[in-house]
């Protein structure tokens, strides 16, 4: 049968801006200025702003701003680096490639993001900086953060890359550290028509260093004073994402109502082991995901589950099912099974429903009554 409840629905986001989204394309190649052009330039101050701080650089991929921003931000070969199991494999990736050690910890079960008190107990006399993810839209909590890395001396460096515009204790995300990574994968919050990602920070020297590295380590034509790379957020990305930036909160704004809806009618089912992913930052979470644990008291298993409601044409996903330290290529990382039970348990239960901008009541009334009939 057709797909009736798609995972993503990106059309509902384009439609009412394609015209606009046109025109900024076609600017762009009137004035041929592709590689950090006048929009790029527009786009970063635009971003930084929205996002609390003063700067912004675009790289290529989200990917790109962690590995280069943990070096713009002075982390070195020998630095040690916390951050979660339970995270998309770019994270730990990021941090490899800046040259650090990593250092995974578990997650919260509840609320699937990094554990702060194994990350307090996993600081050794090497760590230099703590990376919290911000996971489907949720920022972990700033005040507690911003303690533990007084407390001991860390770099705060974020992965906010599900997280744009998310608020949490006054804070937005990408401000709560020295800098915070962001992406513009197309099914991002804020996602252009590629890959795209940024760095952003109040931080002058920072941004300076980012914009170094990022072309080929020269803050000028020809003179190389870092061994950087090419990576630049394409212009024609950066004037798409222009476009799009002023629309984002009210898309958040939609996420945050559509996950109300799904808090309240699969509120009934809990004692059936639907447990949504717990939310802690009000209208702050900006909900890149719909995330439900299916418990021990479920009567069906996750896979089953999914088979049933794919065979009802509601599309649905695992972020993610493997946690960093048991992929197969990160086996020299020297993690073992049973090491981070939470994230190992949340690995087999997690399930991402259908959301997106301008999903409607109805949709999820069709999803939620699917989920019940299937568990009944």
């Amino acid at each position: 049968m057709g797909v009736s409840v798609p995972f993503v629905d990106l059309s509902v986001q384009h439609a009412p801006i394609e015209d606009e989204i046109e025109r900024a394309i076609a600017s762009v190649v009137e004035r041929g200025d592709f590689v950090l052009g006048r929009a790029l330039g527009e786009f970063e101050a635009a971003f930084a702003r929205a996002c609390g701080v003063e700067y912004g650089v675009g790289v290529a991929c989200g990917t790109d701003a962690i590995a280069l921003g943990l070096q713009a931000c002075g982390i070195k070969a020998g630095d040690e680096v916390i951050l979660p199991a339970n995270t998309f494999i770019a994270t730990l990736i990021g941090v490899l490639r800046s040259g650090a050690t990593p250092v995974l910890v578990d997650c919260e079960l509840d609320t699937a993001e990094i554990d702060l008190d194994a990350a307090e107990r996993a600081i050794g006399p090497q760590t230099r900086g703590i990376l919290p993810v911000h996971l489907y839209g949720q920022m972990v909590s700033p005040e507690r953060l911003q303690q533990l890395a007084i407390a001991h001396n860390l770099v705060i460096f974020e992965d906010a890359a599900q997280a744009h515009l998310a608020e949490r204790e006054g804070k937005k995300a990408g401000s709560v550290g020295l800098a915070g990574a962001f992406s513009f994968y197309p099914s991002k919050n804020l996602g252009g028509i590629g890959d795209g990602g940024m760095l952003v920070t109040g931080d002058r020297e920072v941004a300076q260093k980012m914009r170094t590295l990022r072309n080929y380590g020269a803050p000028q034509k020809y003179r190389h004073v870092e061994i950087g790379t090419n990576s630049r957020l394409d212009t024609l990305q950066a004037a798409v994402l222009n476009v799009k930036l002023p629309h984002l909160p009210a898309w958040n704004r939609s996420r945050n109502a559509a996950a109300s809806h799904y808090d309240r009618l699969l509120a009934p089912l809990r004692d059936l082991g639907i447990v949504p992913i717990l939310n802690q930052s009000g209208t702050g979470h900006v909900y890149h995901l719909y995330v439900i644990r299916i418990d021990d008291r479920c009567p069906l298993d996750r896979q089953t589950l999914q088979d049933k409601l794919e065979a009802q044409g509601i599309q649905t996903g695992i972020h993610y099912p493997i946690p960093c330290h048991l992929q197969p290529g990160y086996r020299h990382l020297g993690y073992h099974p049973g090491q981070f039970p939470h994230a190992e348990q949340l690995c087999e239960q997690i399930l991402s429903l259908p959301m997106y901008p301008g999903l409607d009541l109805p949709q999820i009334e069709t999803v939620v009554e699917a989920i019940a009939l299937a568990i009944s």
